[in-house]
């Protein structure tokens, strides 16, 4: 420790620049980190020229640590550290000293600071801050194809010896890579490692301080590299030959089978691309399942097992993507040979034409042959055909087929002007299995005939005015025909010859298929006739013509001076130029009084009928009394006897029980014989409501599932009918009627049932034998 009486100041930390003179000397101490030893470290020792020994100066140190790690003698000025220290936490502790009078505090020399700088030992061993490294590499890279780097970092200090230098080695995973020492780069050590027989590698990287010598702190990470796939794999079918097997029946666009190219590559550089380079007569196509890379074979044609039994396909498969550094590995695709076996089944019946047009008139008879369809049965078999027509198409029923021929013929007459084209489906059904049914359609166009007149073009509505001059046209009428004409139509109007010559109106035909009506005179009048019929002739140009009379109205119309039609029809009622409007003032109020009087008379009779209606409600039969008490159920027998509804002619017995049924039937007996009941119309009107009211309650009393024995039952009588008896014919057949029926055969074929049931010529006998 010096103690000359020179200042070592630092520029930048250390540097000396000048010299002070001063009373004591300090410097920068250095300590070891990771002190172990049980005393206190010694750091170093301040010591100032004032202190003579005499014990008048103390020492104070203050700063960073002043009192929990550094501690100073106050007497000697020795520094020592009390606990142990980490370069990596701190690396140096800046200190102030001083030296002050013991007794009074006073400095005796300034305050002056002084670095205490903690010295590096390799205590730290490289750590790998990434942790675990993922890479990748294509499979047959070059040789030395870069990898991936890794870097590891030393707390310890760079700038002091060779704690803080690494060096990289690989402890596992030769000899397929290799790590450069200083930099961590890792290389491939092989070329074309491939991907097929091992994609990945674990790699175990140290670094290592001290420049790896003996001694020197290491860290190790693992490293994973996966090879990724490249195209240098050819696709190559697992067998050359294929065989399958498909029944004709197949419809056109199904899946016939599945051919698969195996490749050892994976994703895009196992695609394929399958193609059809030998297909005979091209019935298949080949697509690729994106899914599965498998060839899918496609039926294009329908399949015909009496024409030809098995195909011969051959396919070839190509990589989609083809890398051109591995061109020269070879050819990247492969063929195979697929054959095809069509089975038999049993097929339903073709027809020979899928779709037959014919033509017939429409004025065909009923059994004219149209026309005739033909189908077969495609198989060996060579069974017989049955036709007919599915009544879907023909719902009524206009055609026949033969079912054995398969003529097709007319069963109901035609009409064009209802349906001009009939479309058909005609069944062709194999008679040895009949559940293999053939479909073939017909269009059968019906011709037409000139069978229907013309007529007006629309429901026409001519108006006339008064005013109207000679030889006006009033309208101009057209005609339509719902027949056909090759020709077109060309229509001839013309007035009937009970009509030419009469003197209102004329016909003039414009020979375009339109009329015109011309007045022959004026000074028409509503008042004389408001309307007028016109019959017009219209006759067409077929073959034969037709011709049809139509009535053309024309209305009389008041019309202003343009020939606008007012007001048509009858004439309105003119009240008499002498009338006032006072006068018509009277009238209106003389009618206005009389219904006043109307309305009051009517309610006063109202009033005077409410009194009738009120009596007749009263009636006890269409009243409803309430009581507020409740019942006693079916044990109570004393509230209402029901034996005074029964009968009121005999007196009720307080002790006989109402809750069950009595030991008499009824206190009237029963009539034991229907003989000896009495006819309804012969009794009494008492009697017979006595002996309705005696059936029903026999039935009652005797019936399990009757209401409870107190309760009310209402039953409605209609009687038994009038002294007259039944007014009714049907019965007069077994009565001795005197009443003569036979003018019915005079009015005609209506009546002709009527007059063979009530006609009296082939007398009683007869007619009672009819009926039976």
């Amino acid at each position: 420790m010096p103690h000359r009486s020179c200042a070592l100041l630092p520029s930048g930390p250390w540097e000396m620049l000048r010299r002070h003179k001063r009373s004591w000397v300090w410097n920068q101490f250095f300590v070891l980190e990771e002190y172990t030893g049980e005393e206190p470290l010694y750091v170093g020792k301040l010591h100032s020229d004032v202190d003579k020994g005499d014990g008048k100066v103390k020492y104070v140190l203050s700063g960073e640590g002043s009192t929990s790690i550094f501690t100073i003698d106050e007497n000697t000025g020795d520094i020592h550290a009390t606990k142990r220290l980490d370069r990596e936490e701190q690396a140096y502790y800046t200190l102030q000293a001083q030296a002050v009078d013991r007794i009074t505090n006073i400095p005796v020399e300034p305050r002056s600071e002084f670095l205490v700088k903690v010295q590096d030992i390799n205590d730290n061993e490289p750590k790998f801050m990434d942790g675990h490294y993922m890479a990748e590499v294509p499979e047959m890279s070059e040789l030395g194809t870069m990898v991936v780097q890794v870097a590891a970092t030393d707390a310890d200090d760079p700038t002091y010896g060779n704690s803080a230098r690494v060096v990289y080695s690989i402890i596992s995973g030769q000899p397929y890579f290799s790590v450069e020492p200083k930099t961590g780069i890792i290389r491939t050590a092989l070329p074309n490692m491939d991907r097929e027989v091992k994609d990945q590698y674990v790699l175990v990287i140290q670094a290592k301080d001290m420049v790896g010598q003996m001694g020197g702190l290491s860290g190790t990470t693992s490293v994973t590299i996966t090879l990724t796939d490249v195209n240098d794999n050819p696709p190559h079918f697992s067998r050359k030959n294929y065989q399958y097997t498909v029944l004709e029946s197949l419809p056109v666009a199904s899946v016939v089978a599945r051919v698969k190219a195996v490749d050892a590559d994976i994703g895009p550089n196992a695609e394929m691309e399958y193609r059809i380079i030998e297909d005979g007569p091209g019935l298949f196509k080949i697509t690729t399942d994106e899914d599965t890379q498998e060839g899918v074979i496609i039926l294009q044609k329908p399949l015909d097992f009496e024409t030809k039994n098995s195909f011969n396909v051959r396919i070839e498969a190509t990589n989609r993507n083809i890398e051109p550094a591995f061109v020269h590995l070879g050819s990247f695709s492969d063929t195979t040979s697929v054959k095809v076996t069509v089975k038999d089944v049993n097929e339903s019946p073709v027809f020979s034409t899928q779709l037959s047009r014919m033509v017939i008139s429409e004025d065909a008879r009923v059994g004219t042959s149209i026309g005739r369809v033909s189908a077969h049965d495609p198989d060996t078999s060579n069974s017989a055909i049955r036709y007919s027509i599915d009544r879907n198409t023909d719902l009524e029923r206009i055609f026949n087929v033969d079912a054995l021929s398969g003529v097709i013929s007319i069963a109901k007459p035609l009409d064009r002007e209802v349906n001009s084209v009939h479309n058909l489906t005609i069944l062709a059904m194999e008679s040895q299995d009949p559940t293999k049914i053939g479909k073939g359609f017909v269009a059968i166009t019906v011709l037409d005939i000139n069978d229907n007149a013309p007529v007006f073009a629309i429901a026409y509505e001519t108006l006339l005015c008064e005013n109207a001059a000679p030889g006006q046209v009033i309208q101009t009428i057209s005609a339509v025909d719902k027949d056909e004409s090759p020709s077109g139509h060309l229509f001839y109007f013309a007035l009937p010859a009970s009509v030419v010559s009469n003197s209102n109106f004329t016909l003039r035909d414009n020979k375009d298929n339109t009329a015109s009506i011309v007045t022959k005179r004026g000074g028409f009048r509503r008042q004389e006739q408001m309307l007028y019929r016109l019959p017009v002739l219209i006759v067409d140009n077929g073959s034969p013509a037709l011709s049809s009379t139509n009535t053309l109205s024309v209305n009389v119309c008041d019309c202003d001076s343009d020939g606008v039609a007012q007001s048509c029809g009858a004439m309105p009622y003119t009240l008499p130029a002498g009338l006032s409007t006072g006068a018509l003032v009277a009238i209106l109020g003389c009618i206005i009084t009389l219904l006043v009087m109307v309305l009051m008379i009517m309610s006063m009779r109202q009033r005077k009928k409410e009194p009738l209606i009120l009596e007749e409600e009263r009636d006890v039969r269409e009243n409803t009394v309430l009581y507020d008490d409740e019942g006693g159920g079916e044990e109570d027998t004393e509230a209402f006897d029901m034996v005074a509804l029964r009968n009121l002619n005999v007196i009720r017995d307080p002790k006989v029980r109402r809750d069950v049924i009595p030991d008499t039937h009824t206190f009237f007996p029963y009539p034991t014989s229907s003989s000896s009941q009495p006819v309804h119309n012969t009794l009494p009107d008492n009697v017979v409501f006595q002996k309705f009211i005696w059936d029903h309650l026999k039935d009652a009393d005797v019936e399990p599932s009757a209401p409870p024995y107190d309760s009310l039952q209402t039953y409605t009588f209609e009687g038994s009918g009038s002294v007259a008896e039944s007014l009714s014919s049907l019965e007069s057949l077994s009565t001795d009627s005197e009443q003569n029926y036979d003018y019915l055969s005079t009015w005609g074929p209506r009546f002709k049932k009527l007059a063979d049931l009530y006609g009296n010529s082939d007398g009683n006998s007869n007619g009672n034998s009819m009926l039976s």
